[in-house]
């Protein structure tokens, strides 16, 4: 494959997701056919037994509690999300002929065989594993990471929740920024600020915030295709969230109608 064609490649690695395809389908528009690699996400033991190591079993249990109760939502608002969809006009599946390479972990050696294969100048990551030092020390070209949340100030989990219930709902947005070795800690690349609308809650922001998002992602793939990224600085204190203990969403819920 020759430098120069080699060089327009786009690579997307993730977890999977409605609000992942459209934002693949939106830069493939755009920008240029993708190569997905599709990670196996983690089981919910996985998950559990990191976090107990990181913040103990109690705010584990309680975290787990909340993504239980999220993915319930979405079965119950199935109707309030296939609007949002239709209102933003989002393409929330694969396309046929989509190429998709299925992973066992972004840090795997799998993945980084397949990017390597590819050569792409630019890799997007957008709800996978956090990259080791290691797999991005063998990363071929710029990796960039879409962020649900405005960072630094709302790193880590469910940022566009945290920005609502701190009563900063005008950090209601998302960042794609350069990824390094800390958790949502390189350098911003773009921003965009939104809103949710009726009817939104924990299991509806990400669709809603990549309705407002295409825009950023594909300007910056194409910013790092063209060899221009520029990085700008929020001016905002860095803090890294998680997500909610299901004592804490159900309280908050009541209390301030932010679900």
């Amino acid at each position: 494959m020759a430098a120069s064609e080699s060089s327009t490649r786009i690579v997307v690695v993730t977890g999977g997701g409605q609000h992942v395809w459209a934002i693949v389908n939106a830069i493939a528009d755009r920008v240029g056919p993708i190569s997905v690699v599709l990670e196996t996400p983690e089981s919910k033991r996985q998950l559990l037994r990191g976090r107990a190591r990181r913040q103990g079993w109690i705010s584990a249990v309680g975290q787990l509690g909340t993504m239980v109760l999220s993915r319930l939502g979405k079965r119950l608002l199935a109707i309030h999300a296939a609007q949002l969809i239709a209102e933003e006009k989002l393409e929330v599946e694969p396309r046929r002929g989509q190429e998709i390479i299925h992973v066992a972990s972004a840090n795997g050696p799998e993945c980084l065989e397949a990017i390597e294969k590819i050569r792409p100048g630019v890799v997007l990551l957008n709800g996978c594993r956090l990259l080791s030092k290691d797999m991005l020390a063998r990363m071929p070209c710029p990796v960039l990471n879409y962020h649900a949340g405005i960072t630094p100030k709302y790193r880590g989990m469910n940022g566009g929740y945290w920005a609502l219930t701190s009563g900063d709902s005008q950090n209601f947005g998302t960042t794609v920024h350069l990824v390094d070795a800390g958790v949502d800690t390189g350098g911003v690349l773009k921003q965009v600020h939104g809103r949710p609308k009726r009817g939104d809650t924990i299991s509806s922001y990400a669709l809603r915030q990549a309705a407002f998002s295409r825009d950023i992602c594909v300007e910056a793939v194409s910013d790092a295709l063209a060899g221009k990224l520029t990085t700008i600085d929020p001016g905002l204190p860095s803090q890294q969230w998680y997500h909610p203990t299901i004592w804490f969403y159900l309280w908050t819920g009541l209390r301030t109608g932010i679900w």
